[in-house]
């Protein structure tokens, strides 16, 4: 057997062998380690292929708010696919976030990029949305700091890459930003004209990820309670999509932000093919700490007393189950021994857990037998 026999593929080749499928690949942001394996169990058993990924604000070079370094989470997930036998996922840099767009951010974003690379990481998500200038007059102004440092990372990616394939992913959109009329979303000319001009830059991203309605996190009533999340505007993503294939654009879209949605409605009416990557992050987090409140109390109240006692005074008026959903993520670092030494009936119970809950996502997603398409191709 070879040595890496279960590493990380190309994200480039799970994108193309996925093209032409009605069929979602699932992202698995997963901040705390020991879903994983569950994850990767429930892919092998469905033939579903995978990207396992961490955005920058929870995996950098100081280990984010998860306690992670890029080298930490390649070992710890390439261990776990090993363990399952499952060799059909991608290792994933979500959110390469860049919001200032100054020398500093760019040189310390390369340098992170250097040390994604060196943990052999397969695919890439450069993230320059924060950038949109909402006075330009067109398109193009609009877009056009995106635009130039996506294609700037781009390149630098590929040079480091050294001649390897990789899957690229790129925003035109941020998720989640509102104005006072509610959540502002992507335009399928806007993303008709990001992704032309980066063509022309000459860089060909995989996926595009744009604002459509969804949020990063839960979704909470006005009495702090969390509820479905049913704001995902599915004609304006068709209506991208649409638009894209019109003008010969060889580009899916990556859908963020689905924790919350049922996955009834995803199963139903989500425009498989049209999207084709699905990031789903907050609900593995929240399988881990669900688990906790049960086989653990004891942590789980020191994470929740911790959480509230530095988070309450900044959110003023929130009821604490908000507060905590929103925070906790923070306790993640915080608490990474503990976390990190659990019992193994507990750890089991994780697993067990996320391996149930993601049958479901697969089924949801449609994403059967992906995993055979895409391994026979890299033949």
């Amino acid at each position: 057997m070879a040595k890496n026999a279960y590493g990380p593929i190309p994200g480039s080749a799970i994108f193309s062998g996925v093209t032409g499928r009605k069929a979602i690949i699932m992202a698995a942001n997963v901040r705390i380690a020991s879903v994983a394996e569950g994850i990767f169990r429930a892919a092998k058993e469905t033939d579903s292929a995978l990207f396992m990924e961490l955005a920058r604000s929870e995996c950098d070079l100081k280990g984010g708010y998860t306690g992670m370094t890029p080298h930490d989470f390649s070992d710890r997930m390439q261990k776990a696919a090993k363990n399952v036998k499952f060799g059909a996922w991608a290792l994933h840099a979500d959110h390469i976030t860049v919001k200032k767009g100054d020398a500093a951010e760019i040189a310390s974003t390369k340098e992170l990029i250097d040390a994604q690379i060196a943990a052999g990481y397969t695919s890439f998500a450069i993230d320059a949305s924060h950038l949109f200038n909402f006075e330009g007059k067109t398109v193009k102004e609009e877009l056009a700091d995106n635009i130039r440092i996506t294609t700037d990372l781009a390149r630098f990616i590929k040079d480091r890459m050294k001649g390897r394939e990789f899957g690229l992913e790129v925003e035109v959109g941020e998720i989640g930003r509102k104005d006072g009329e509610g959540m502002i979303l992507t335009k399928p000319e806007e993303a008709v004209g990001f992704i032309k001009a980066l063509n022309e830059n000459d860089v060909y991203p995989h996926v595009l990820a744009i604002a459509n309605g969804s949020t990063h996190g839960h979704t909470y009533d006005a009495n702090g309670n969390v509820v479905e999340q049913l704001s995902i505007d599915i004609p304006r993503t068709q209506a991208i999509a649409k638009a894209l294939r019109d003008n010969r654009l060889k580009v899916g879209i990556a859908q963020h932000g689905i924790t919350g949605t049922p996955r009834e409605l995803i199963n139903l009416h989500f425009p498989k093919g049209d999207i084709i990557k699905g990031n789903v992050g907050t609900f593995w987090q929240d399988v881990v700490f669900s688990t906790l409140k049960v086989f653990e109390p004891a942590l789980y109240k020191e994470i929740q007393d911790w959480t509230l006692e530095k988070y309450r005074p900044a959110n003023p008026g929130k009821k604490d189950k908000q507060i905590f959903d929103g925070n906790c993520k923070n306790a993640i670092k915080e608490f990474f021994k503990d976390l990190y030494s659990l019992p193994e009936d507990t750890e089991e119970a994780i697993s067990a857990m996320a391996y149930a809950e993601s049958l479901v996502f697969f089924r949801a997603f449609s994403s059967a037998g992906t995993a055979s398409v895409v391994v026979k191709n890299l033949r």
